[in-house]
């Protein structure tokens, strides 16, 4: 049986609004499909575990460890931080473990992000609770400004897309021209794909190191209690800006609507996905293990 048949079949009947899939494994591309033109898509919240490359980037640069108080970089929002947020880490950001329990969208454009931030109330210890917070992938990227002086896209470019032959990514910015970090990065299925094949290699693509395979490690092994969650595809745990997932060994970048890049440890693989469904994308993640896990032949 052709890899996709069943997938094909069940994303029409399923109405699961994929524009396209990609499935490497064992080195090379083992499939790619198209329900639509191949074009760069916002992959929304997936653009997060680019910022956090990003982070192990910079960190085996020694700008900063990840043990790093965020409140430090930004003295001038010491005088207007809410008590306790000047405990908030790196690794609180990357694993969305602030200490806070709400985020004012309403004020994005109102106010600095970075200073929504530091001004929004501590509602737990930093690091003892997951809360989804798109101001913490946001803050990753300021932090890399304040100690490179180039925005997130700027300082990424050279030490990650260049080297996945990624050309010209747009990335949104904020009102401020501080690259977005949780959001609006532009990429076509088979270029998202490339992350998440480096990742799959400890870090290395076309047999370039490009991120510290210790980091990588820690990406997708230094988990978060998520299990407060109503689905459980995000019950299994949060890593630096990845959810784990329910199959053994397997984690992934994950966007709003369907953007997916699956890391899968066990099976050597890397299946991508880009779509919009607005009801419930986590059934296309589903409709993999389903249709397509049980056709890929396992490394073990």
């Amino acid at each position: 049986m052709e890899l996709l048949t069943n997938f094909k079949h069940s994303v029409i009947e399923k109405n699961l609004g994929v524009y396209g899939i990609h499935v490497y494994q064992n080195g090379k591309t083992l499939a790619e499909y198209r329900f639509r033109s191949n074009d760069r898509e916002n992959l929304y919240s997936a653009s997060k575990t680019f910022a956090s490359v990003e982070i192990g980037i910079a960190e085996n640069e020694g700008r900063f460890q990840l043990s790093d108080q965020v409140l430090n970089f930004f003295p001038e929002y010491k005088t207007i931080a809410y008590p306790g947020s000047e405990k908030i880490t790196i690794k609180n950001l990357l694993q969305m473990s602030s200490g806070h329990s709400s985020e004012d969208f309403s004020q994005y454009n109102k106010k600095d992000r970075a200073e929504l931030f530091f001004i929004s109330e501590m509602k737990a210890e930093p690091g003892s609770n997951f809360y989804y917070e798109d101001l913490c992938s946001y803050m990753l990227g300021r932090i890399v400004e304040k100690v490179t002086g180039k925005t997130m896209l700027e300082y990424l470019k050279p030490r990650l897309f260049e080297p996945l032959e990624i050309i010209n990514p747009q990335w949104h910015t904020c009102q401020n021209g501080h690259t977005s970090c949780s959001g609006g990065l532009y990429l076509t299925t088979e270029e998202f794909s490339r992350i998440g094949i480096t990742l799959l290699q400890n870090g290395v693509y076309k047999d370039i190191q490009i991120v510290p395979d210790d980091y990588v490690n820690r990406l997708h092994m230094d988990f978060v209690d998520t299990s407060s969650k109503n689905d459980p595809e995000t019950r299994g745990g949060y890593g630096y800006q990845v959810f784990k997932c329910t199959p053994p060994g397997t984690y992934r970048a994950d966007g709003m609507y369907g953007q997916l890049c699956v890391v899968l440890k066990d099976y050597d693989a890397v299946v991508t996905v880009t779509a919009h469904n607005e009801i419930e994308h986590k059934e296309i993640l589903r409709t993999i293990w389903s249709d397509i896990l049980p056709i890929l032949t396992s490394k073990s």
